[in-house]
C-alpha cells in the first residue's frame, strides 16, 4: 500500500513536517508512506478556467497534483488548527480537485493545543461531501503529546497511529 502523507501547513515557522515525519517514520511494515509537502506543491489559488467537478484540468499545477493525489492508495493530512479552522492552502489543495477525492481513503492527524479537533471535524466534514472515505486518527495536543516547537513527545500514541493506517489499508479498495 502507498500512502501521501501531507504537510498541509505552508507557514514559514511551521511544525507540520515534523508531525508528518512522525506519520512517516511510524508507517507500519508492507506500507510505502511518503511526505507531500504543500509548501513544495506550491498550487495557485483556484486557477483552472474550468470547475473542478468538470474534471478538465489545464494548469499544469492542478494537472501534477490530479496525478499525485491518484497515485496514491490512500492519504494521511497532518492537520494544524488555525483560529479553530484548518489552513486555506489545504482547503485550495481539496478544491481545486473533484473526482480524485471519490472514495479515496484519508486519514486526519490533527494537532494543537486542543489536538486540533475542530480542524480535523471540519476536515472530515469537507471529505465526506467530496465522497471520499474519512477516518480521524490522533490528535496531538501541545504540551502532551508534542511541543509547540515540533518535538513528538514519549505520551504521542504509536497505537493510534497504527490503528488508523490499519484503518485507511481496510479501506483500500483490493487490486486484481
Amino acid at each position: 500500500m502507498k500512502i501521501g502523507v501531507i504537510v498541509s501547513s505552508t507557514r514559514p515557522q511551521r511544525i507540520g513536517p515534523k508531525v508528518a515525519e512522525w506519520v512517516v517514520s511510524n508507517a507500519p511494515e508492507g506500507v510505502e508512506a511518503e511526505l507531500v509537502d504543500l509548501a513544495e506543491v506550491d498550487l495557485p489559488f483556484l486557477a483552472d478556467p474550468e470547475p473542478p467537478a468538470k474534471g478538465a484540468y489545464s494548469e499544469p499545477t492542478t494537472i501534477a497534483w490530479a496525478e499525485t493525489v491518484s497515485s496514491y492508495d490512500a492519504l494521511i493530512m497532518t492537520v494544524p488548527e488555525y483560529n479553530a479552522s484548518f489552513p486555506a492552502t489545504l482547503k485550495n489543495a481539496i478544491d481545486t480537485l473533484y473526482a480524485e477525492w471519490r472514495d479515496k481513503p484519508i486519514g486526519t492527524v490533527s494537532y494543537g493545543w486542543g489536538g486540533g479537533a475542530r480542524s480535523a471535524g471540519q476536515l472530515v466534514a469537507v471529505l465526506e461531501h467530496l465522497k471520499a472515505a474519512p477516518v480521524e486518527g490522533p490528535k496531538l495536543t501541545f504540551t502532551e503529546h508534542l511541543t509547540p516547537e515540533g518535538q513528538i513527545l514519549e505520551a504521542a500514541d504509536e497505537a493510534e497511529l497504527e490503528a488508523l493506517y490499519a484503518e485507511l489499508g481496510a479501506k483500500v479498495p483490493a487490486t486484481v
